[in-house]
């Protein structure tokens, strides 16, 4: 998937208008949800950046003992 950065503009923008559908890769995609369009844009990204594809994030939760 030869994505430009001209997609992922175009994404963050559909993010910032709140709108659930954007134009990415030439064709017209409609999301399902704002968290679809986060994880599409970071996947984009990451194409960009030369990331592995189809690598995961890991986050782990903070926690206090609530003193």
């Amino acid at each position: 998937m030869p994505f430009t950065q001209a997609d992922a503009e175009r994404l963050r923008a559909a993010i910032a208008k709140g709108v659930s559908e954007a134009e990415v890769n030439g064709e017209r995609v409609r999301f399902r949800s704002l968290a679809e369009m986060k994880e599409t844009l970071i996947m984009i990204e990451d194409v960009l950046a030369g990331r592995a594809s189809g690598a995961f994030r890991v986050s782990f939760p903070r926690t206090t003992r609530g003193l």
